[in-house]
């Protein structure tokens, strides 16, 4: 079993997760460097209501336009709201469909 390393975006983000530059500090100091070890990531929103799409595209968008879209293999999202899991789907779709035109 491969060792992962929890992010509790409530502590950092709060209820309704809309500044990017935290969610640019939580993928440049924990997400990046945890998968760059070859660990899996769990990133928690237990207690967050709500999430920009901005602060969702600041937290993975780069790691997935890294390390291609099978780094998502390696990440987990915890705990999210229907509006939270819905803006993940469209930044997700939105970078294989990026990955796609620069290919």
């Amino acid at each position: 079993m491969v060792k992962t390393i929890i992010v509790k975006i409530l502590k950092q983000a709060g209820t309704f997760a809309e500044n990017k530059d935290i969610a640019r500090k939580i993928r440049i100091e924990t997400i990046e460097p945890t998968l760059n070890k070859g660990l899996g990531i769990v990133i928690d929103f237990n207690g967050v209501d709500a999430a920009t799409q901005s602060f969702i595209h600041a937290l993975i968008s780069q790691v997935i336009r890294d390390h291609g879209v099978e780094v998502l293999e390696s990440m987990v999202f915890k705990d999210c709201s229907e509006t939270v899991q819905k803006i993940i789907e469209i930044v997700v779709d939105y970078m294989q469909h990026d990955d796609k035109q620069t290919q």
